[in-house]
């Protein structure tokens, strides 16, 4: 097979390409995560059409003579909001097309575009289901700096017990403080204090990486959310704020599409520093646990990304029974170490 590497237009690629780059992605899907459903190419699509504005992406793909078959792709994409000093990139080849040159190729173009736009630092995620990609990063000199887990809750095996407990302490030891839930999007009264709470993010733990603090507005956080519900997802948050004065103490959050009903992801689960060590977060999560339980009897699996030294958010999670389902690593990069192996 004639093989071809170009740039590619996700945003604006049609239908028929969107069907082909479908096929690609499920099967590299397929591969790390070999128990799930494929995803449909209407998905595909959406997230095409609802692509946030504020992020730049320049993504190639490698095509037969035809381009009716995509046998890899390639990304590097920043923002203009914060980390100006790095670009992130993902590389992602069949597995009868690698040790090719195509990494290689792609790896050329995203030490261009890095240059072009000063990011210095290049980081980049790989998974123990693909060794290939682990290989690959230590052939150009890249270096860990994060390890995490993919950690998956059976809920079968959810000890109701356990949750009764939970809220049970909350009630003693958080009397001063409310739940509430937001069902879909986050109501317009509210978002600047919404911002605010997706500030946690910047609270996990990072381990040797070069990241600064990423920095969210209503704009940016609406765009996510686009996004998030244009592809099909459901979102609920349930949110804890102290009752006295009304501000908000912490949230968590999951999300679920009706495409792979049997699983729900797990976002951020976060208490700010000063609202600290009074069970919010085990009541936040035993309450999510209990609607999961009475409302969507269709699904079997929980699953959540940690970082293997957040030891709080670990400790609470593997006392409600989460397990290593996949274990993963970011890696990082100078530019022009990158630039120099490709040289030789």
């Amino acid at each position: 097979m004639s093989i071809k590497v170009d740039v590619w237009d996700y945003r604006h690629m049609s239908d028929a390409e969107a069907a082909v780059f479908n096929r690609c992605a499920n099967r590299m899907r397929a591969e790390r995560l070999p128990d799930d459903p494929p995803v449909p190419v209407e998905e595909t699509i959406q997230g095409r059409d609802s692509f946030p504005d504020y992020v730049t992406m320049a993504p190639w793909a490698a095509w037969n003579a035809e381009r009716t078959e995509m046998v890899a792709y390639a990304f590097a994409q920043y923002t203009m909001e914060d980390n100006l000093h790095l670009a992130q990139f993902a590389i992602n080849v069949l597995p009868e097309f690698r040790r090719r040159g195509l990494g290689r190729e792609f790896l050329s173009r995203i030490v261009q575009v890095a240059r072009e736009n000063n990011r210095r630092l290049l980081i980049t995620n790989t998974t123990d289901r693909i060794p290939a990609g682990e290989a690959f990063m230590r052939r150009i000199g890249a270096e860990k700096g994060l390890e995490s887990h993919t950690n998956q809750l059976v809920i079968a095996d959810v000890d109701a017990d356990l949750l009764r407990q939970w809220r049970a302490r909350a009630a003693e030891r958080a009397a001063g403080f409310e739940l509430g839930m937001w069902d879909g999007a986050y109501p317009e009264e509210d978002i600047e204090a919404i911002v605010d709470l997706h500030q946690l993010l910047n609270q996990q733990p990072l381990g040797d990486l070069e990241v600064e603090d990423f920095h969210f507005s209503a704009d940016t956080v609406r765009q996510d959310e686009k996004s998030t519900f244009a592809r099909g997802y459901e979102r609920w948050t349930i949110y804890v704020r102290e009752k006295e004065t009304g501000d908000f103490a912490g949230y968590t959050e999951v999300i679920w599409n009706p495409n792979r009903p049997e699983i729900i992801s797990q976002g951020i689960t976060g208490v700010f520093t000063k609202y600290r060590n009074r069970g919010l977060g085990r009541w936040l999560k035993a309450e999510m646990l209990e609607r999961i339980l009475r409302e969507r009897p269709q699904a079997k699996f929980v699953r959540t990304g940690n970082a293997d030294m957040n030891a709080p958010m670990l400790k609470i999670n593997n006392e409600l029974g989460f397990k290593p389902y996949i274990a993963e690593s970011v890696w990082q990069v100078e530019t022009e170490k990158v630039a120099e192996y490709l040289s030789q």
